[in-house]
């Protein structure tokens, strides 16, 4: 049995998100918005819209331009970190979920995610540390990313989907993504997998050096 959680990054958007907290309560779905803080500002009803509706709100960083593992101007990492949770603030779950930005066009797991300053900012702060493990590039292709997503999917055990509440297009296949995934056995679940978690509620859980610059030296 193939268990798939999802998780919308880079929102929320007015027209997209909507769309999408829609979809996923037709089909009694809780995922996890991981959020822009920039975009919180005058969009905060979307997101007290998801928390309310049972999903999990997420910091994605401030305003996501630079990976924080490519950051070497000291106090960037935290700001970012720090000012999107600010305005995050009551929506944010008591694990208090973070995910970093890829940077690598295609989600790559590697040291761009953090540098040290960010590291040390998610331990101070409580925070979860969440990755992922697909990614099917719905903003490059938003009319082709079905398929592949299955894929990727029905690869894992466990798959930590990560998809996009932006106006591509992409997510007017949402419903029919769930859709195929459910007649192939797909159970989704909002809780993410261990092996996606490197860091939980400040304490380092796995493996944390593919994610940081030069390995945190």
């Amino acid at each position: 049995m193939t268990i798939i959680t999802t998780s919308f990054d880079n929102g929320p958007d007015p027209d997209v998100t909507p769309l999408v907290l829609d979809t996923l309560r037709a089909h009694d779905i809780k995922s996890t918005f991981f959020i822009l803080g920039e975009r919180l500002r005058d969009r905060r009803k979307l997101a007290e819209r998801a928390h309310a509706e049972g999903h999990w709100i997420g910091n994605h960083t401030y305003n996501h331009i630079v990976p924080l593992g490519l950051s070497a101007e000291p106090g960037m990492a935290a700001s970012e970190i720090d000012r999107a949770q600010d305005l995050i603030g009551d929506l944010a779950h008591e694990r208090r979920f973070f995910r970093p930005f890829g940077g690598g066009g295609g989600g790559q797991l590697d040291q761009r995610l953090l540098n040290l300053e960010a590291l040390q900012r998610l331990q101070a702060g409580g925070y979860t540390c969440v990755l992922w493990n697909v990614v099917p590039e719905d903003w490059a292709y938003p009319q082709g990313w079905l398929d592949k997503a299955l894929k990727l999917c029905f690869a894992q055990e466990h798959a930590l989907l990560v998809l996009h509440d932006l106006p591509t297009g992409a997510m007017s296949g949402l419903d029919r993504f769930i859709g195929m995934a459910k007649d192939r056995g797909a159970v989704f679940q909002q809780e993410f997998p261990d092996s996606c978690i490197p860091v939980e509620r400040g304490r380092i859980t796995g493996a944390v050096e593919p994610y940081l610059a030069n390995g945190g030296v």
